[in-house]
């Protein structure tokens, strides 16, 4: 009978994952503090961090889009004994090392916003759609046809799949011809200002602006104003407190397409608690949806630093 006993023990902590411990720390690496989206997503995390443990340690620091200090801040959590880490990745691809010696350790890792190789879990924005449904308003407000700009950025799985969805409507559009869509424009405001100024002495005519991010977007309306140019509308994708106001002022800014990064990193906190309790996730990408703020509906919109 011991002998039963002592099998069953052992198949059961078997079956039960390396992570499987309390929730006493947490560690936040992320692209840049100085930046309204991540300052909206730690206070998300530690809202939800704190609902399973009001006690729980939770270490923020900002990358400040630098690999090698995103490196070093993974392996300070390790040895500060975190119980999870969630990521922003400054580099989706390069930063995989580090995640692995943090779960060598039995730490589970979620990536937020971005992807990063490795992770156990990704949460993010479906930034296909945001990408779909930013156009797609271009598309029903110039009514099928013009000459479009595609303004890129950081080539992050984020940005990339908004490019994406934002190609996805325009190509059954025959009317519609791309004039740009490959300038970085950095994803920050100087770079949207500085590429649309090198847009807007290039061609004579644009019809609309898709810029990948809110930053940008604005850099983009402050170059027109500057060139004294108004003959087009721009979108983009965020739904960031700047935008709120550009999109309720006198700008060329019609519409962003939301994220929800209280409610991301949240849910990144979810999912790293149900790995270290043992649990299968169903998925391993848990995509957000994303929501149209136009000058129509922004008395109607949230904002980022409201909690759900």
């Amino acid at each position: 009978m011991k002998k039963l006993v002592l099998a069953c023990l052992i198949s059961l902590l078997t079956l039960s994952t390396a992570y499987a411990r309390d929730f006493k720390k947490m560690g936040i690496t992320l692209g840049s503090l100085g930046n309204p989206f991540f300052v909206t997503m730690v206070k998300g995390a530690t809202a939800k961090a704190k609902e399973y443990n009001p006690d729980v340690e939770v270490i923020a620091l900002s990358a400040d889009y630098d690999l090698n200090k995103q490196f070093t801040q993974i392996d300070n959590f390790i040895a500060a004994g975190v119980d999870m880490i969630l990521i922003n990745a400054v580099d989706p691809n390069a930063i995989e090392p580090a995640i692995k010696r943090a779960q060598k350790e039995g730490i589970p890792v979620i990536a937020v916003d971005v992807k990063a190789k490795g992770a156990d879990a990704t949460v993010q924005t479906n930034n296909v759609q945001a990408g779909e449904i930013a156009c797609q308003y271009i598309i029903d407000k110039i009514g099928e046809k013009g000459e479009v700009i595609i303004q890129n950025g950081p080539q992050v799985s984020a940005v990339t799949d908004r490019v994406d969805g934002c190609k996805n409507v325009l190509s059954k559009y025959p009317d519609i011809k791309i004039l740009s869509d490959d300038q970085d424009a950095k994803g920050s405001r100087d770079g949207g200002l500085n590429v649309m100024q090198g847009h807007l002495t290039r061609f004579p005519k644009i019809d609309a602006v898709f810029a990948i991010n809110d930053p940008q977007a604005i850099g983009a309306d402050l170059a027109c104003k500057q060139l004294k140019r108004d003959e087009m509308i721009i979108t983009s994708v965020d739904g960031a407190p700047d935008i709120e106001a550009a999109l309720k002022g006198n700008t060329l800014i019609v519409a962003s397409a939301s994220q929800d990064p209280w409610s991301m990193a949240q849910k990144g906190v979810d999912v790293g608690v149900e790995l270290l309790e043992g649990k299968k996730l169903e998925s391993d990408m848990i995509l957000m949806p994303s929501t149209l703020v136009t000058r129509d509906n922004i008395k109607d919109y949230k904002g980022w630093s409201s909690p759900r």
